[in-house]
């Protein structure tokens, strides 16, 4: 099987270390396998994109000396697939509508591994004088597991840990869980390498599969970067831009908390010869069990 890789950053601010962490060390796992290495835009969110973070985000990773194979996939420009893949659910019966707010989900619900459990309201039908906001994906009681190369045996009861979920939403737009493997299969992707905040996603991700008859790809979910509260570094904790005064001192960082250390040297040397070092010396398993990584 031909490895074929991605990245997949979202424009709603510009690169950070983090997201540079997930870019880097996806990149160097196709590179370890011959593969190909995609570009996904996920800009289907537009309330929370920044005008511009996209082709900011592009100018970044060219800056860095990263090389994708094949043009950028906008997801802004596949809605027609996603609606698709949504026509497929709805024949098989395994979506349906819900009319519930958050609050009041929230004021029925047990709590889950990430948030309220939705408690299956609308489940058996609108009630009357109810009107659908969003599509939901039939879940049902017990263990779907996988194996993820970096974090181990994963296992989770989605209806248990996470309820019927959300494949479309109040304001119109799809839902990431469906829009990724939708992508994920369309471009023949092999393996997901990102990071360890997306974990608890993958069995989401495996149900839609599974329900559209699609491959299983191979995961990897590597360490995020958090703060000393070990919050997430993210766009949203206002996390800095990257410095790409000094790109291969910026390199540097993320092989340094990839677990992969790097020589002190290479913060001052070329990009090419930070990436020559980095695919020679790549060692993912220095990573195995570590979810998260306190940065500096």
């Amino acid at each position: 099987m031909s490895y074929i890789g991605r990245f997949a950053p979202s424009p709603t601010g510009p690169l950070h270390l983090g997201s540079l962490m997930a870019a880097v060390g996806s990149y160097l796992e196709a590179k370890a396998h011959d593969g190909r290495w995609l570009l996904r835009m996920e800009d289907l969110d537009p309330p929370r994109e920044m005008p511009g973070a996209a082709d900011g985000i592009l100018r970044d990773l060219t800056a860095l000396g990263f090389q994708w194979d094949g043009p950028v996939v906008y997801q802004s420009r596949r809605l027609e697939a996603y609606e698709h893949a949504l026509g497929q659910l709805q024949h098989g019966a395994h979506v349906f509508p819900c009319a519930c707010t958050r609050s009041e989900i929230t004021d029925s619900a047990m709590a889950g591994i990430e948030g309220p459990v939705y408690p299956g309201t609308c489940r058996d039908g609108l009630a009357p004088g109810k009107t659908a906001r969003t599509l939901r994906v039939r879940v049902e009681a017990g263990d779907l597991g996988f194996e993820d190369q970096l974090q181990g045996p994963i296992h989770q009861d989605l209806a248990r840990d996470i309820g019927d979920f959300v494949v479309r939403r109040a304001d119109g737009c799809h839902a990431y869980q469906l829009a990724v493997v939708v992508d994920d299969t369309w471009t023949g992707v092999t393996h997901v390498v990102r990071g360890a905040d997306l974990l608890l996603s993958t069995p989401r991700q495996l149900h839609l599969q599974t329900l559209l008859g699609y491959p299983r790809p191979i995961y990897k979910h590597l360490p995020v970067l958090v703060d000393a509260a070990g919050e997430k570094l993210s766009k949203q904790t206002h996390a800095a831009p990257l410095d790409l005064s000094r790109p291969a001192s910026a390199l540097w960082q993320a092989l340094h908390y990839l677990q992969q250390s790097p020589p002190q040297s290479l913060k001052q040397s070329s990009i090419d010869d930070v990436w020559t070092w980095a695919r020679e010396h790549w060692q993912p398993d220095a990573m195995a069990g570590l979810s998260s990584v306190e940065i500096a």
